[in-house]
Formats: C-alpha cells, structure tokens, sequence
C-alpha cells in the first residue's frame, strides 16, 4: 500500500500543481522504490542470515521444518534425517515458427520422449516433476505482452542510441521482441493463453542433517545438469519460497488470482 502512494502523488502532483510539487513528488517515488528494494534484499538476503546466526527455525507444519540456510525441507524419523529440496523448471518462451527453427515442431514434439530419456540416463534417484497450470484472462495476458513488448523496444532504442552493443545483444533483443509478437499474434487468432509454474523435487536421506542436505545439494546438482540439456531454466527455491511449493503438496490453490503471483515470476 505503501509503495502506491508515491505513484499517486507523482501523478496528482504532475497534473494538479506547480513543478516544485512535481520535483518533491518525484523524488518520493524514487525514494519509495529504494525501499521497496531494499524490503526485498532484507526478506531475502538478511532475514535468512539472522535465522542462521541465531539458531532459529521456520516449523512449516508438524515434524517439518527449514533448515538454517533455508534451501531444504528437513524431518527426522526415528533417527533418520530426510532433505526435500526444490528446483523451479522456467519454461523458456519459445516460439518456434517465430524463431524460423531447423527443426519442424511437429519432429520436435515426437523427439520429446527421447530426449527426456536421455537427459535423465545418468540419473539414479527418483524426483518428482510438478506442473501447474490455469487459464489466464485474454485481455490482461495481452495487455501485459504489450507491456512487455514496449519494454523490450525502449531497451533496444537505447541499445542502438548508445552503441555500445554487440551484434549478439541487438539479435537476442531482437528475437524476444519476435517471441513476444508472436505470441501476441497467437492470443489475436483465438488461442487461449495458459500460465504454467514446474518444479523439481527431490528428497535424500542422512544419518544426520548435514549428511542429508550435503545429499540433497549433490542431487540438485546432478538435476540442474541433466535437466540442462531442456528448454527450461532452473534455479534451486529457498526461502519462504519453500513454504509455497510445500504447500503446493498438499492443498493448490483454488483461483488463478491465488497463483498469479507465482507465475507472474516464472513468465
């Protein structure tokens, strides 16, 4: 609520007063986006490090609990140590007939199975590959392409202003600017657009914690490896994200608008 203020007072003070009131205005919109900043650097970086410091805890439910660095799901049973640890699977936006690809879509679907095979050959524990998925409002998934696509636009303006830009940096603008198009142009032929939220899980077993999560961390590892060879981005969750995709076990949510957060995040 906070961080909208200063947007409404830069707005009213544009248009209602002088420029001085326009100049304060300003200057505290920038000022609240510096906090709202560092708010995020503290719930991420600070508060993980004064859990650690302290000794402390998060319980998530009976027997459960985040482990001091908070990057695994720890239970102990009957002496045994259990670490649950996540991967996000980010889809990358793709689209392969924008992209003038080598390779017919309809060869690289029917290839699917064969190379998710032989990505996880060399894998030798089990994980779990968690999708989900909702339809999204036609309107606010265009709306929020176009915003994107202006974004993409004004960085490439400034890219070629400025000069200082590789050839490598103007095409890989160039080719999100393509995707984004294309897919605008899918959403305008009548496609529904769906958000989608993967994630990896996996679980190792210690005699204590710190055999478990070290297990864990070797397991994630291997998983970033072979997953790599996917068309899929993969970063390890911690924090009170571990919260979320826990819960995710049990109960999901029951509304887009309960989830739009979390894909809003992974696009």
């Amino acid at each position: 609520m906070f961080s909208l203020m200063p947007e409404l007072i830069v707005f009213g003070a544009s248009n209602s007063f002088g420029s001085p009131y326009s100049t304060v205005a300003v200057v505290i919109a920038l000022l609240a986006a510096v906090l709202v900043a560092a708010l995020n650097w503290v719930d991420y970086m600070i508060v993980p490090a004064v859990f650690r410091s302290l000794g402390l805890r998060f319980k998530l439910a009976k027997d459960y609990s985040i482990n001091m660095p908070q990057d695994a799901i720890i239970k102990n049973v009957n002496g045994l140590y259990y670490a649950v640890g996540f991967l996000t699977a980010n889809i990358f936006g793709y689209v392969f007939k924008a992209e003038a690809m080598e390779e017919d879509i309809d060869e690289k679907i029917a290839d699917a199975t064969e190379t998710w095979e032989r990505s996880l050959i060399g894998i030798d524990f089990p994980f779990k590959f968690h999708v989900l998925s909702a339809n999204r409002d036609v309107q606010k998934a265009r709306d929020l392409l176009e915003g994107k696509r202006s974004y993409v636009e004004f960085q490439m303006n400034r890219m070629i202003q400025n000069q200082k830009s590789s050839d490598s940096e103007l095409g890989e603008m160039r080719r999100k600017l393509n995707m984004l198009q294309a897919q605008m142009d899918r959403i305008s032929e009548g496609e529904k657009p769906i958000s989608t939220v993967m994630y990896v899980e996996t679980v190792a077993v210690g005699v204590t914690e710190k055999a478990a999560t070290d297990g864990l961390t070797g397991q994630i590892e291997r998983l970033q490896v072979a997953l790599s060879s996917l068309d899929v981005q993969l970063a390890r969750v911690v924090g009170r994200e571990l919260n979320t995709v826990f819960e995710f076990n049990f109960m999901l949510p029951d509304t887009y608008s309960a989830a739009s957060s979390y894909f809003d995040n992974q696009g």
